[in-house]
């Protein structure tokens, strides 16, 4: 439905010569479509009480927020680039590894050797490694991890599960250093300004130490995934043990939106696909060999496992974080040059009324005088 906007400015008769006061109205009139069945659209109105001199405040004031929000989207736009390069680019060596670990540990099931990272037990206690972002004004990127997060909190507890958090980022640690279950987070790490191995190394230690020592028996990482520069998806995917686990009394803990992302072509163009299939059976042959022990080889790729997925989910919040906040800034410049436009018309036609009252001032006492 179109709209138009009307401003109408009514002035006061004066108690003094030298106190004014004018009020203008801002009506909005939606215009009517015979073709819809409302034929008579309410108004919406709302009024601006202020003077002059406040509105020439008040509008220097938002073209200053403007030039900020404007300045904060280019920022935004020229870090997305290379942030979404390496999360394309990082793609393929992670699902790759993923898949040829999967393989190899299946043919080690065969073998009956014991892996302490592959191990698979009966779930008691669970690790949810949350990553969220550093800053804020990025419209709900961390609201929406957070809410998965209490989500799948609730969902353990349901099952008579215990939990520890190890949250990732200034804007989840201060969120969670609130809650009243403070004291099952195991550890706060703050990120850096751009996702490092270094930065997935201390996570991935962490990780490793939980698991191993057996405080927990399954890791989940939950991190926001990067479909596009409009849509981010917060998602779970199960980074330790290797397949699917259960709990004391054999009930599956899984979640159902494990999702894996694969980049594809269609029509000349770059795509993402999802899959829910980590793996294809029976893609290695049953009679595979190793030159090597088989457990060297999983104790050597194992710890590269753990980097490069934490890496990889690192990576992807930050891409989404950049594109929320590209997206927010652009909003609210554009809501600022939407304020400044109707402040504008306001301020005209208060600075019209009064020069009009004042005209009227002269002609009256004009006319006093004769």
């Amino acid at each position: 439905m179109a709209s138009s906007i009307c401003v109408s400015s009514k002035t006061p008769i004066p108690n003094s010569s030298s106190s004014l006061s004018f009020t203008s109205q801002l009506i909005k009139s939606p215009i009517s479509n015979p073709t819809l069945p409302n034929k008579n659209p309410t108004f919406q109105s709302f009024s601006i009480h202020s003077g002059i001199r406040e509105l020439r405040e008040r509008i220097e004031s938002i073209k200053n927020t403007q030039k900020l929000t404007e300045a904060m989207k280019l920022v935004a736009a020229a870090k997305i680039r290379k942030a979404q390069e390496s999360v394309i680019s990082g793609r393929p060596f992670a699902e790759t590894l993923v898949d040829m670990l999967y393989n190899i540990n299946q043919q080690l099931q065969l073998e009956d050797i014991e892996i302490p990272l592959t191990q698979i037990r009966p779930v008691k206690k669970v690790a949810l490694v949350v990553i969220t972002g550093e800053r804020g004004l990025c419209g709900g990127f961390n609201n929406g991890i957070i809410k998965k997060a209490e989500t799948r909190i609730a969902e353990l507890m349901n099952l008579g599960i215990d939990y520890t958090l190890i949250s990732v980022g200034k804007k989840g640690n201060a969120y969670f250093r609130r809650r009243k279950e403070g004291e099952n987070v195991d550890r706060f790490i703050e990120g850096e300004s751009c996702p490092t191995v270094k930065e997935a190394q201390v996570i991935a230690d962490d990780v490793f130490s939980l698991f191993v020592s057996e405080e927990v028996d399954k890791v989940e990482l939950l991190y926001t995934k990067f479909v596009s520069l409009i849509k981010s998806d917060p998602v779970i995917h199960t980074l330790l043990p290797l397949g699917s686990v259960f709990d004391v009394n054999g009930k599956r803990v899984d979640v159902d939106e494990d999702e894996f992302f694969k980049l594809t072509t269609k029509g000349g163009k770059l795509v993402v696909e999802r899959d829910h299939l980590r793996v294809k059976k029976g893609s290695f042959l049953q009679n595979l060999e190793f030159e090597q022990d088989p457990a060297q080889i999983l104790d050597a790729l194992m710890p590269l496992y753990l980097n490069s997925q934490i890496l990889r989910a690192l990576q992807e919040s930050f891409a989404s974080e950049l594109a929320a906040r590209m997206n927010a800034m652009s909003s609210a410049t554009d809501n600022a040059v939407e304020l400044k436009r109707n402040l504008s018309v306001a301020y005209n036609r208060e600075r019209q009324a009064k020069i009009t009252g004042e005209i009227l001032e002269i002609v009256a006492g004009s006319d006093a005088l004769t």
